[in-house]
């Protein structure tokens, strides 16, 4: 065989394979990835070569491991071909084994895999664990550098290969993102090796212990569950034969009034500035999402992994500037690249009316919301006053165009043009027109609330109470702060 692979196991010699034993007997040389191995040193090999010389000249591991790939096959080419060896098993964590693998398919090079005990093995055995019981594998320096991890926080993972206090530090950001800082790791150090040994800390703890090459972590599930997959599998069964009579009677029609409630009482949440009520309030707004993408599966017209794949795609092709070599310096450069996109997007879909601007904006939206979605659309693409000065002058002529209407008709039409010139005077002083609206009922009704409560107290009718009365009360809820 022109290539053999072969496994050296996790370190303890006993776990090497007899197969591999016999083959490294009978070899004139082998060829290591590295000699960093716990049992290289009790290993009947006559003639060793190892690649660690070729890791301090490397640039990076991609371009390291490529070199010793295209190494190994040249060698495996000679007419004795070469035994090449790494540790634990062949295709766990093993790069170098992948790219040989493919050069050797592409070039027609057999390939014999000795197969070894991988370090999954003896870890699993020194943390008691079922590896059928949903456990994720992962790689810590993959892990490292992500954002987010890419866990499911039900059950428990494993991230392999934890080498250096920088990469440790990295996967304690990464996870920070889904776990509690306290929640407690396990590093497992020298598993299946005569120094195997286990030790518990907090996440936040994590780069502050020494860790090498030997070093994995094992991360336990969340106490409470909290996977997405958990929730649908909840939203499933309730829309499911055995399930709620009332979940399995609603359609996308049914669920309309519930889609906006929740989302208005999200915007509640928001502006009370009440945090724990804003987690349960979104969690109300995600149960609608879900229940609307169950409804879809069954329907067979999509599923929840395709309305997530649509806004990750969305996000990454309108994000050039992240994810590509656009530049965008500042927000304003980010708001013209994504509309740029937009209109690309539109013309490649064929629409029989050309873009416009204004496309997009949702007819159930709010009319003030709208009101300002649409201005601040027309104002990216060059529709737009030059000074603040001519904003508000055009508010005060609208108002004079109110004041002096003559019909109700007229009166409606001027109205709403005092509104629309608001909105536009509210973008350029950067404020939210709904928000700021929303904020100043909540505001009226407590004020309106403190002069119900003190009238009564003087035993008083709202409405037997004089204009000045009622002024008086208002001032002294101002007074009051509310």
């Amino acid at each position: 065989m022109p290539i053999t692979i072969l496994g050296l196991g996790p370190g303890d010699p006993d776990l090497l394979t007899r197969r591999a034993w016999r083959i490294l007997s009978e070899a004139d040389e082998v060829y290591l990835r590295t000699a960093r191995h716990p049992n290289v040193a009790d290993l009947p090999i006559r003639a060793l070569h190892s690649f660690d010389a070729w890791y301090d000249a490397a640039e990076d591991f991609a371009t390291l491991y490529q070199r010793i790939a295209e190494e190994v096959l040249r060698l495996g080419q000679r007419p004795q071909g070469v035994v090449y060896a790494v540790p634990g098993h062949p295709l766990v964590g093993e790069q170098t084994v992948t790219l040989i693998l493919q050069m050797a398919r592409a070039q027609n090079v057999p390939v014999e895999i000795v197969d070894g005990l991988s370090f999954i093995e003896p870890l699993i055995g020194a943390l008691g664990i079922d590896a059928l019981d949903g456990i994720q594998l992962h790689d810590a320096e993959s892990i490292a550098h992500m954002h987010h991890p890419p866990l499911n926080p039900d059950v428990p993972a494993l991230l392999a290969q934890l080498y250096s206090a920088a990469v440790a530090s990295d996967v304690k950001l990464t996870l920070a993102n889904q776990y509690p800082h306290t929640h407690e790791v396990i590093l497992v150090h020298g598993a299946g090796t005569p120094s195997q040994r286990l030790e518990r800390l907090p996440l936040y703890a994590l780069d502050r212990q020494p860790v090498d090459h030997l070093t994995s972590l094992f991360v336990p599930p969340l106490p409470a569950k909290g996977s997405f997959e958990y929730f649908q599998e909840i939203m499933a069964h309730l829309r499911s034969p055995e399930g709620c009579p009332w979940d399995r009677k609603q359609t996308h029609e049914s669920l309309r009034p519930y889609l906006l409630e929740e989302t208005y009482e999200v915007l509640e949440a928001l502006d009370s500035g009440d945090v724990e009520l804003l987690k349960r309030e979104l969690g109300d707004l995600l149960l609608q999402i879900v229940f609307h993408a169950q409804i879809a599966v069954e329907s067979d017209e999509f599923s929840m992994a395709d309305v997530i794949a649509y806004v990750c795609q969305k996000l990454i092709r309108r994000h050039p500037h992240v994810w590509g070599d656009v530049q965008a310096d500042d927000p304003q450069q980010v708001h013209a690249n994504w509309d740029q996109i937009k209109r690309q997007e539109r013309a490649e879909e064929s629409q029989a009316q050309p873009p416009s601007a204004l496309d997009g904006v949702p007819r159930s939206l709010p009319a003030l919301a709208a009101a300002a979605l649409i201005h601040e659309r027309a104002a990216r693409v060059g529709f737009e006053w030059e000074r603040l000065e001519d904003v508000i002058a055009k508010v005060r002529e609208e108002l004079e165009e109110l004041i002096n209407a003559t019909d109700s008709d007229h009166r409606r039409e001027e109205f709403g043009d005092v509104l629309s010139s608001l909105v536009n005077l509210a973008r350029w002083h950067q404020i939210d027109p709904e928000t700021a609206l929303r904020e100043n009922t909540v505001k009226f009704m407590r004020r309106f609330q403190y002069v119900e409560r003190q009238a009564a107290q003087q035993g008083k009718a709202l409405q037997s109470m004089t204009p000045a009365e009622l002024d008086a009360l208002w001032n002294a809820a101002k007074g009051a702060g509310l």
